[in-house]
């Protein structure tokens, strides 16, 4: 067995843990009191997101473990990048809880922000390791986005309540 196999399973198996408890934690709202939330336009069906979620988790664990198989002489470039992929997957797993689990779309906000940010450096910061990585992070990207577009209207539609 190549011993990065173990590494891959791992960062992927680290961010599909972080779906499943996000999952767990959504399940208690998203049958109640997310139903009584207006919606911005544009939010897809509920069903929608969890098949989404789970493609990206493995791709952003694929991403990481790119970087963390380079070889090279930039060690200190590449734990920067992975030290940045971390505080982004940690933002993500806090989004959740702040959102559903405190139901409450501004606190939300409030994580998903530094989220989005984090999110792009890390994809800067991986392309000039791994160009791959870098392409691996861009549907994320792009979800998290929207997410925060999502997020942000649920804020506004729903702030009187």
């Amino acid at each position: 067995m190549s011993p990065s196999l173990p590494a891959l399973v791992g960062l992927v198996g680290l961010c599909l843990l972080v779906g499943a408890v996000s999952g767990g934690i959504t399940a208690t709202s998203v049958h109640s009191w997310y139903l009584t939330l207006t919606a911005p336009p544009g939010t897809p069906p509920n069903a929608v997101f969890g098949p989404v979620w789970t493609v990206l988790y493995v791709m952003i664990g694929v991403a990481a473990w790119l970087i963390w198989r380079r070889d090279g002489s930039a060690d200190s470039r590449r734990r920067s990048a992975l030290l940045l992929w971390g505080w982004q997957l940690l933002l993500n797993a806090l989004w959740t809880p702040a959102f559903f689990g405190l139901r409450s779309p501004a606190l939300g906000l409030v994580v998903m922000a530094p989220l989005l940010v984090l999110a792009i450096l890390t994809a800067r910061t991986f392309r000039p390791i791994s160009r791959a990585a870098g392409l691996l992070m861009l549907p994320y990207i792009a979800w998290v986005s929207y997410a925060a577009y999502l997020n942000a209207g649920f804020w506004w539609l729903n702030r009187g309540g």
